[in-house]
């Protein structure tokens, strides 16, 4: 297979997701430290700290907790819908060939770790939680990889890949399965406006902010419709014009300084007007959901207070899926692909390398906790989190060291 050049785009965005995922860490340590101590009690009360506004007639207040999960994440999942859309359009998963075999092991990736959190928990409400074993946190798993040496840039892919068609079956599963009460006259309202939004996309509309500005109405039509929030970032997100208006044409030739700075500004609006809408957004979304929104999601939600839980039915069915679950699910379907020609190994990667990066996509973390808090409360929702943290943390670990001796032998 001839090499193929990568962006350094997506060099940039594989190394911050890396560095993305270690602040995670850093924040989940910090709540899961703070539940236990003294501090637990402060901890937990800043979580209900009621945060709101009323303009007239309008009001909305929500405890502080609820303001990180259903707003700040909904810029997390406008990243994910984003992410999505590029690859589907532009990016990997446009050929059959290179998607094939990331979208088999995606999808063993959830099945076979959904049908094992069942097998244990087949009865409600234990079974709510079917889909939290099904989720993985690419910014953890590509932490992990990045403090491995020589780590081929396709086995990066391979996951990459692999963990958005996981935010894709996540998004399908809370939409579908984690959704209640629908409202009819909110959502037809947030439909309308998701209309607007795709509308100007139709017209050619290249600025951003028209997209930003109807994004409000539409997370507060979401929200009250009965649907999660969080969904209109995705919603959003398929609005956003992917086409370049005009190719990039540009190169300097003055020597002095001060025509220099008039060429420079010059290259800089041409860049502009060649990269598409959604390339700037993501590229201006990511530091922020990276280094922020997820660390304090992480800080908000995986506290958890050990004193008097059990390792119950949940915990035992979300970290066996997780742990068992995501590498045989990833590797099962994986082989099937190559077997059945529907997928081909990334450039200098072999299979045992794969089953390396199934345990790595067992860390499932931020959408696990997510789905979690969608699917339980109180002591159930207790006995999740620590199945997920608890397999997350023995997940990676075994990712590592299986990554680590397939890089340092040879492929067979």
């Amino acid at each position: 297979m001839p090499h193929r050049p990568y962006p350094p785009l997506l060099e940039q965005f594989l190394a911050s997701e890396a560095k993305g995922g270690i602040l995670l860490f850093a924040a989940a340590l910090l709540a899961f430290f703070l539940a236990n101590t003294p501090w637990g009690a402060g901890y937990f009360a800043l979580q209900q700290v009621p945060v709101g506004f009323r303009v007239g007639a309008f009001a909305l207040e929500k405890p502080l907790l609820l303001w990180v999960n259903d707003l700040l994440m909904a810029l997390f999942f406008l990243l994910v819908g984003l992410e999505l859309k590029r690859e589907l359009l532009s990016g990997e998963l446009r050929e059959a060939k290179r998607a094939g075999l990331a979208v088999a092991a995606a999808l063993g990736g959830m099945a076979v770790p959904a049908s094992l959190y069942l097998l244990l928990n087949p009865a409600p409400p234990e079974a709510r939680g079917w889909g939290v074993p099904m989720a993985t946190d690419i910014a953890f798993a590509l932490g992990v990889l990045a403090l491995l040496p020589r780590v081929p840039l396709g086995l990066k892919l391979f996951l990459t890949a692999l963990a958005i068609v996981d935010d894709l079956g996540a998004v399908l599963v809370i939409a579908l399965f984690y959704t209640e009460g629908l409202q009819g006259g909110y959502l037809a309202g947030a439909g309308l406006v998701l209309a607007l939004a795709l509308g100007l996309n139709r017209l050619g509309v290249r600025w951003l902010w028209p997209y930003l500005l109807l994004g409000l109405p539409l997370w507060y039509l979401v929200l009250q419709s009965g649907v999660h929030a969080t969904l209109a970032g995705v919603l959003l997100a398929l609005a956003i014009p992917l086409r370049r208006a005009r190719p990039f044409q540009g190169a300097t030739q003055a020597e002095e300084a001060e025509a220099l700075e008039g060429e420079l500004e010059a290259l800089e609006e041409a860049v502009e007007k060649a990269q598409s809408p959604l390339h700037r957004l993501e590229h201006a979304l990511h530091p922020w959901v990276a280094y922020g929104v997820l660390p304090v999601f992480a800080f908000f939600n995986a506290g958890v207070d050990l004193n008097g839980l059990a390792f119950g039915p949940v915990a035992l069915g979300v970290a066996l899926g997780l742990l068992v679950g995501k590498p045989l699910g990833v590797g099962l379907f994986a082989w099937l692909a190559l077997r059945l020609g529907l997928g081909v190994l990334p450039e200098g990667v072999g299979f045992r390398a794969l089953l390396g990066v199934g345990f790595l996509a067992g860390i499932g973390f931020t959408m696990a906790l997510f789905i979690a808090g969608l699917a339980f409360s109180g002591e159930l929702l207790d006995q999740a989190k620590v199945g997920v943290l608890s397999a997350s943390l023995l997940a990676g670990l075994l990712g590592f060291l299986l990554v680590r001796a397939a890089l340092d032998s040879p492929s067979p």
